[in-house]
């Protein structure tokens, strides 16, 4: 496993991170019995960061996750986000929400609160309701770092610029079919000291053929099915033979503090932990990729 810093905040994390959404069950059925062999999995194999988040099976993620770390939460850099979707993003609703979280993960501190889906609020809003509320949590020691999150890097860049926040995570935009992030936001982060957490490395299942229910009907499978069919110079024997370069394409990338691997399956995850081991794509490959796919549209719109 290899670590490295969240930003400025001095946090060591290891560059893999237990994404939270299947935990929940929304990406299949699940049990609590395998929650916790995955998390404890995680654990004994060198991962330290976990990122969940209230709306994530209604709050089954961060149940199970809470007790998967009874007598191990020391040994976790634990990220949740506030608030629901189906709230507004207000200072009140954001403190009663992240009360709401620390009882279920039966914890007194979170070490990275981020504001959940900014698509769903005004950058007036989200500073004045959320981000005003993680400054508060964040004085008074029950949060030790705070970020935002969205799938529209351009959105990001705002708060960033405000000097205010300590991360972003950025999802479905440092992938082998779109990595739009890659000469706006990796560089405006950089410049100002914001790390950088990417989820959805592999498309929500896309790049795993077998894309979550969510995305059945919607036209960017086409899209999607599209720019994978020029990539079998990347796919490895077997199936899903697109997983492990989309896993080294993210966990190598200078500007990516973690990726998030979102998975419910204890072997899956001995497969992804096997790819970080700071082996990436070889130059030549990286740059037919990006010869590629450099100026086309978001995948994820």
């Amino acid at each position: 496993m290899q670590y490295t810093t969240l930003g400025q905040t001095g946090i060591r994390v290891s560059k893999l991170g237990l994404g939270g959404a299947p935990l929940g069950g929304d990406f299949g059925a699940t049990t609590d019995e395998e929650i916790e062999r995955v998390v404890h999995t995680a654990l004994d194999s060198g991962i330290n960061f976990i990122d969940t988040a209230p709306l994530y099976g209604n709050g089954q993620s961060e149940l199970r996750i809470g007790r998967a770390l009874k007598g191990r939460r020391a040994d976790t850099v634990l990220a949740t986000k506030a608030v629901r979707r189906d709230q507004a993003y207000t200072y009140e609703n954001t403190l009663s929400c992240f009360e709401d979280s620390l009882r279920r993960l039966q914890t007194d501190y979170i070490d990275l609160i981020q504001l959940h889906e900014l698509e769903r609020t005004t950058f007036e809003e989200a500073m004045n309701g959320t981000v005003a509320a993680f400054l508060k949590l964040k004085e008074e020691g029950k949060v030790r770092a705070i970020g935002v999150n969205a799938g529209k890097p351009e959105l990001l860049l705002p708060f960033i610029a405000t000097g205010k926040i300590d991360m972003v995570q950025n999802y479905g935009r440092y992938m082998l079919i779109d990595f739009s992030s890659k000469d706006t936001l990796h560089p405006f982060a950089r410049e100002h000291g914001v790390g950088i957490i990417n989820g959805s490395v592999l498309g929500m299942g896309l790049l795993a053929d077998s894309p979550a229910p969510f995305l059945q009907g919607r036209e960017l499978l086409e899209e999607a099915e599209r720019r994978k069919a020029h990539l079998d110079f990347l796919r490895r024997p077997g199936p899903k033979g697109l997983i492990e370069p989309a896993m080294r394409f993210s966990l190598t990338c200078p500007d990516i503090a973690v990726t998030l691997t979102g998975t419910s399956s204890v072997q899956s995850l001995l497969k992804n932990i096997s790819y970080c081991d700071g082996q990436g794509l070889p130059e030549a490959e990286l740059a037919r990729l990006y010869e590629l796919f450099g100026g086309l549209p978001p995948v994820f719109g």
